[in-house]
């Protein structure tokens, strides 16, 4: 056992002392001394089963000397603890603060995409609002057009009737224009707006011509100089189409595809169909037929030219067996010429496939002039009978002052196959 006493010295078995002192304080080097003074502080012990073979000695670290520079019985200075890593990675403090920021980055994120989502449905709502809005006057004016179509095609209808019902369709028109100034379209549309605007004052120029030069027709000195002038209204007409449809609904279309607006529709607003509206020929023969009874203007006629299966251009022959390859594209042309001498207005033209059940369509030609020609599309059929021979008929009926009706009814015999 060894004994460390207040005063510095060491002692061991047998009353052996070793005194510590630092050249500081007592001016020399460390000395041994024997000292009988009864021993105090620490006691160090370590027990073996042996304590007669084996004997430790425990030291203790001499504290640092002082330097001359410091003064005596100050106290000694602690050393700096170096921080240690912990062994196991980052604290689970960083790993908290890094989670916490990665969370709330996500959330900005989040925040950003849900904000700009809301700005973009927003936007598009406005878009789509507006286009639902327009779609009322531009579905009202295309009707106003259809029902111009269909008082200048009425079989026997007079000039002032058509005058009158064409008053009834400016009024109707005017109206229109006056609901779609009145829209309130999305900023970047302005000009869009503007266009839509000036299609349908087009159409209220147009029909105002229309019945002026109608008016007129009575003091006017032929009808080819009739149809000039009507010729000229009527063209106003077709610029609307031409107004809206590029301006207004093509415009429409690529901004909104600009601006990144997807899934809003423009509407359709189709007011001339009758791809001869615009002809002088036109319009005389429309006068003609105007100013003339049903049974005057000369030779009145119709017939059937020619009657073609598609796909395939196979032309039916009346006098033997046609096999006809049935696909779901399956289609008959039916080629109708006015044979007469005056223009005709609705046109009849019938086709018929005599099976059990039969199967029958119907479609009506609105106007067609002295020696032209037109196609009537029967498609979209119900499944014919397979491998048996049937007959089908294809007719044109007769027009008003019409005498001659043998050519107005072909019958053809055809077997369907699959094809």
């Amino acid at each position: 056992m060894i004994v460390v006493e207040g005063d510095g010295v060491l002692h061991g078995p047998g009353s052996l002392a070793f005194r510590l002192q630092t050249p500081a304080i007592s001016g020399h080097g460390a000395r041994l001394r024997r000292s009988p003074a009864p021993f105090i502080a620490v006691m160090v012990e370590r027990e073996r089963p042996d304590p007669q073979s084996d004997i430790e000695f425990d030291f203790f670290d001499e504290s640092p000397t002082v330097e001359g520079g410091e003064r005596e019985g100050a106290p000694p200075r602690r050393r700096r603890k170096m921080p240690t890593r912990p062994p196991g990675g980052p604290s689970p403090s960083f790993v908290r603060l890094a989670l916490l920021i990665a969370g709330a980055i996500l959330l900005a994120v989040v925040l950003v995409l849900v904000v700009n989502n809301c700005r973009g449905n927003q936007k598009k709502a406005k878009y789509q609002d507006y286009m639902e809005a327009v779609n009322g006057p531009a579905t009202e004016s295309a009707q106003v057009g259809k029902e111009l179509n269909d008082a200048l095609t009425t079989p026997g209808i007079k000039l002032a009737d058509l005058h009158s019902q064409i008053e009834g369709l400016l009024q109707q028109q005017s109206q229109i224009v006056t609901n779609a100034s009145g829209l309130d379209a999305p900023g970047p549309l302005r000009d869009e707006q503007q266009s839509l605007v000036e299609a349908m004052q087009f159409r209220v120029n147009g029909l105002t011509g229309l019945s002026a030069a109608l008016a007129a027709v009575q003091g006017t000195p032929s009808t080819a100089k009739s149809g000039e002038d009507l010729a000229v209204q009527a063209q106003r007409l077709i610029a609307s189409d031409v107004v809206y449809q590029d301006l207004f609904k093509a415009g429409s279309a690529a901004l909104m595809r600009k601006e990144g607006v997807t899934g809003v529709p423009v509407p359709d607003s189709t007011f001339v169909t009758n791809p001869d509206f615009g002809s002088p020929t036109f319009w005389k023969q429309t006068v003609d037929r105007l100013t003339q009874s049903p049974s005057g203007g000369g030779l009145h006629g119709s017939q059937i030219t020619s009657v073609v299966v598609q796909p395939g251009n196979q032309r039916l022959s009346t006098s033997e067996d046609n096999t006809v390859n049935v696909t779901d594209r399956l289609s008959f042309q039916v080629n109708v010429k006015n044979s007469g001498d005056s223009q005709e207005t609705q046109v009849l033209v019938t086709l018929t496939i005599k099976q059990d059940p039969s199967i029958k369509k119907t479609q009506t030609i609105p106007v067609i002039s002295p020696g032209e020609t037109k196609t009537v599309v029967f498609q979209d059929l119900p499944p014919p009978t397979f491998g048996s021979p049937v007959k089908v008929l294809v007719s044109v009926d007769p027009v008003p002052g019409e005498s001659n009706t043998s050519n107005n009814s072909y019958e053809y015999p055809v077997i369907f196959s699959i094809g």
